[in-house]
């Protein structure tokens, strides 16, 4: 099982990223989102390993990055040895790359050790998907892809669905600088007054009911 909403830690540094997860994980936070290219992955499991919140009660997506796929087995063995949290729940290609099926059999291998418990991939939209599938035998749990108001991508949503495949939105509330925009456009502040609800909590609503999981990023408790 993985919860619908959950933390992500981009651009969370340091202390900032630990006291961030720890925080999160005492509010009822249960998903944390990491990745080798964020830099923090050690900060992450400190923050897990320090919130007294039971680790099998806690879901850790961590990513390989592409430059980190000519040794994948040694990089997935690195971001267990970062980690420090027993076992990653589920580990993520980042990006599609022109090795990335024998990169994605690494993290197979790991499924079947024990190191990792799911395996997805991140910005694979409907041809990369369709071209990445019958390659592979552990049929990704995941596709992590940008979705929000502003990039809405409802095709590839479908498609990815269609398959049976969870999908989860990082920038679910913009990024990229549309965040202040999209809390301050006119539809979604009148329908967040109508509910007494904030734009933020409109526009995670709207993920949830098109059955989207959401990655928020915040260092504010």
């Amino acid at each position: 099982e993985m919860p619908v909403i959950g933390l992500g830690t981009y651009s969370l540094p340091g202390s900032v990223c630990t006291n961030a997860v720890r925080q999160a994980l005492q509010s009822g936070y249960r998903l944390i989102d990491t990745a080798s290219f964020y830099g923090n992955e050690r900060e992450v499991g400190e923050g897990v390993r320090s919130s007294g919140v039971p680790r099998e009660e806690i879901f850790v997506i961590t990513k390989l990055y592409p430059n980190q796929y000519s040794h994948a087995g040694r990089a997935i063995d690195e971001a267990l040895k970062k980690l420090n949290i027993g076992y990653i729940d589920m580990m993520l290609l980042h990006h599609p790359a022109h090795n990335d099926v024998e990169t994605y059999r690494a993290i197979e291998r790991a499924v079947k050790d024990g190191k990792v418990r799911s395996a997805g991939i991140s910005c694979y939209y409907v041809r990369e998907t369709d071209r990445f599938l019958p390659q592979v035998e552990i049929k990704p749990a995941l596709i992590q892809n940008e979705i929000h108001p502003y990039y809405q991508d409802s095709e590839v949503i479908r498609h990815i669905q269609s398959l049976g495949i969870a999908v989860q939105s990082w920038y679910p509330l913009g990024g990229r600088g549309y965040t202040g925009a999209m809390f301050g456009h006119k539809i979604l502040r009148e329908i967040a007054a109508a509910h007494q609800k904030t734009p933020a909590q409109v526009i995670l609503r709207w993920q949830l009911q098109r059955g989207v999981v959401a990655i928020t990023g915040s260092s504010n408790p």
